[in-house]
């Protein structure tokens, strides 16, 4: 567990307490994070959210209360309004457009209460990442009736869920370049999905939309949505999901969507797979004796023949 010095701001948080929660700017960690949010209100907190992702999805988590980020020279004293403030700051640093934020060391300086959300995840190693955000609201806060869901519901208007039963949205995205496999792979994946009779979809940024202009020569469609808001909607009415390990993959399991997810390693596969809904991992080249090696090279290891056994087990998973 984490020290007491760390968790006990929320943990001696008494029911009726306001709490703010900062999310971090990505949507995986955001997704966990609210899972602390649904438990925190569960258990009588008044909380608040503030990050952009959420915002953007907050139809999605009816009765929470859900802000964009503030500005960083506001956000010490926007945050000093509350009882408790609960940040998640790794990966800041990596968006400079979000401003310079104030580091954990600053807020907990500045605030009566001020929790650092980073250390969640190196809680109870061994585990899915899901399940040390459990733990942490079981173990470290001592919340009652802790459930794994964070909330999310599909608002009026969403449509039936999975709808589009032979629609396989494959979203080639990644946080980092290293963790893309091959577009000419993506491609012979999409065709030998179509010819069983699928009708795959490419979930493309609208910046990127000229990089997959070959889609067009294979008569294969790609979607740009604005926002992750819409895309939302369009994965909730979708039948599988395919990604590379990416905060969609997170969002499409959190929406129930059967998730296939492509990792370079079997350690971060472990801990990051999906696991919100029904969801599988590949990870190829385990027989290579070095890590490094594998990290360098898996996307050429990595074959369509692996990720087509992986979708039919994924097909077979769903089917029970």
């Amino acid at each position: 567990m984490l020290s007491s010095a760390t968790t006990a701001g929320l943990s001696l948080t008494r029911a009726g307490e306001r709490v703010a929660l900062v999310m971090p700017p990505v949507i995986g960690d955001s997704l966990f994070c609210m899972v602390i949010v649904h438990n925190l209100i569960r258990n009588g907190r008044q909380v608040v959210v503030f990050g952009d992702f959420m915002y953007a999805l907050r139809d999605w988590f009816p009765g929470v209360e859900i802000h964009p980020y503030p500005a960083p020279a506001a956000a010490t004293g926007l945050l000093g309004g509350f009882d408790v403030a609960a940040l998640k700051l790794a990966g800041f640093e990596d968006r400079p457009a979000l401003g310079p934020w104030p580091s954990i060391a600053e807020f907990q300086r500045t605030l009566p209460r001020a929790i650092d959300l980073d250390q969640v995840q190196y809680l109870s190693p061994r585990k899915l990442m899901l399940d040390r955000f459990i733990d942490y609201c079981e173990n470290d806060l001592r919340l009652d009736g802790v459930v794994r869901v964070n909330g999310l519901q599909p608002p009026a208007g969403a449509g039936s869920h999975r709808m589009h039963r032979r629609r396989v949205a494959i979203h080639t995205g990644a946080s980092t370049p290293d963790k893309r496999w091959l577009p000419a792979k993506f491609v012979k994946l999409a065709l030998a999905l179509r010819s069983r009779g699928f009708d795959p979809h490419f979930v493309v940024p609208p910046e990127d939309r000229r990089d997959w202009a070959m889609l067009d020569r294979h008569g294969l469609p790609q979607v740009n949505f604005p926002g992750i808001g819409e895309l939302a909607g369009w994965i909730h009415q979708s039948g599988w999901f395919i990604g590379n390990d990416s905060g969609i993959g997170h969002l499409a399991s959190n929406l129930g969507v059967p998730t296939l997810s492509l990792f370079m390693r079997s350690g971060t596969a472990r801990a990051w797979r999906p696991c919100f809904g029904p969801g599988l991992t590949v990870v190829a080249g385990n027989w290579v004796p070095v890590g490094k090696l594998r990290e360098r090279w898996w996307k050429q290891l990595m074959t369509v023949g692996h990720a087509l056994r992986g979708f039919d087990s994924l097909l077979a998973m769903a089917q029970h």
